[in-house]
């Protein structure tokens, strides 16, 4: 019975803080990614403490370096990006037009389907609009922007609020993770620091490694590619490297883009070869080096789980929806492995075998855990535990 009462209380509060973020979305943006900019900081944060400077004063320290990364990358990027868009939008109409010319008949022979009999170049002139009209992007986008005074408010508070959040979290970052422990119920208290070490080390694995894995990849397939000399490099490079949450979706998708970008660009068979050769490295980069040294094999999430998570987050909530995916999918997985292990060593399944120990790791789904009696005083792999700390870390 308790478990049963436990069980619907649990579910009550998951759907009271699914209606709240649904009702508070256009709120709690900048709550959000102050909290995503506090967790990318406490490690640094406690790093500074244990050399002997204060917390605030740690705190203010890694605030202002990643405050001055960002406005870095702000004022070195920004600019490129928006006249290598720009450049996209005006020759939208002719790469269409150079597509059909060249790919129509390949795929009239492949398939039978007249490409010529569309009209690429309208449709790329209706799509764009206004844009087209437009030689400053930027310039384009605040005047949208400007029209709109509840958007451009939530802009502006958006940009104010964020650094203030992610400040007094970095400071007291500690101190409301041990308030928050003293509320945990003193029976479940070894399951649930220990699940929450678990839950910690996959959220380290996505948000600070795989986050640092998609900017380093970005860069880099920007770098390469402005060597080969495409115009497209900027563009293609970020898109490739933030489709790389998903494995081998940035290679493929960016791939694809820079091959056809280099072909237009170059009319040759020489740029195109140059182009593979650079996302051929950066997959060499990405599997040997970063992802073994930032990610690990902790996050253990499906492709198709994370595909299906964003989409999900961003259809249910928006915006927040989709900055709340891959966390709240890496803490559910932690969640499911544990039932997962503990179902699989109940009597329901298990029949009259005899149950053995937990685990919460990957394949710690298909070991056995103590039976449901004795959920209040069990207790899990400590390695496990020591493990996951270390890598909350990173």
């Amino acid at each position: 019975m308790n478990v049963l009462i436990n069980s619907l209380v649990g579910l009550g509060l998951i759907g009271l803080v699914a209606v709240s973020v649904s009702l508070l979305g256009p709120i709690l943006t900048p709550f959000f990614l102050g909290a995503f900019l506090a967790y990318l900081g406490d490690p640094w944060v406690d790093r500074f403490e244990a050399w002997g400077l204060g917390r605030a004063l740690s705190a203010t320290l890694v605030f202002a370096l990643i405050a001055a990364v960002m406005l870095a990358a702000l004022m070195l990027f920004l600019p490129l990006l928006a006249l290598e868009l720009s450049e996209l939008l005006q020759g939208l109409p002719a790469s269409f037009l150079w597509l059909q010319s060249t790919l129509g008949p390949l795929i009239k022979d492949w398939t039978g389907f007249n490409l010529q009999a569309l009209d690429l170049k309208g449709l790329a002139q209706n799509f764009l609009g206004e844009w087209q009209q437009s030689s400053d992007i930027m310039g384009y986008l605040l005047g949208q922007i400007t029209q709109s005074g509840l958007a451009i408010f939530g802009s502006l508070m958006t940009l104010a609020l964020t650094p203030v959040v992610a400040f007094y979290l970095m400071r007291d970052w500690d101190h409301l993770l041990t308030r928050l422990d003293q509320l945990i119920p003193r029976p479940q208290i070894n399951v649930v620091r220990q699940l929450t070490a678990a839950g910690d080390e996959m959220l380290a694995a996505f948000i600070r490694g795989q986050f640092l894995v998609m900017i380093l990849l970005g860069i880099f397939y920007a770098v390469g590619l402005g060597l080969v000399g495409l115009d497209m490099a900027l563009i293609i490079g970020l898109i490739a490297g933030l489709a790389s949450i998903v494995p081998y979706l940035g290679f493929i998708l960016g791939l694809l883009m820079a091959t056809i970008a280099a072909a237009y660009q170059f009319q040759d068979w020489v740029h195109p070869v140059y182009v593979l050769t650079v996302f051929i490295l950066g997959q060499i980069l990405e599997g040997s080096l970063l992802t073994p040294w930032l990610v690990g094999d902790r996050i253990g999430l499906h492709p198709v789980a994370v595909i299906f998570a964003v989409l999900a987050g961003g259809q249910l909530f928006g915006f927040i929806g989709v900055l709340l995916a891959l966390p709240v999918a890496a803490v559910l997985m932690v969640l499911v492995r544990y039932w997962l292990g503990r179902y699989l060593a109940s009597g329901f399944y298990l029949g009259d075998a005899v149950p053995a120990t937990c685990d919460l790791s990957e394949e710690g789904a298909a070991l056995n855990t103590p039976p449901a009696a004795t959920i209040e005083s069990e207790t899990i792999d400590p390695d496990m535990v020591s493990e996951a700390t270390d890598a909350s870390t990173l």
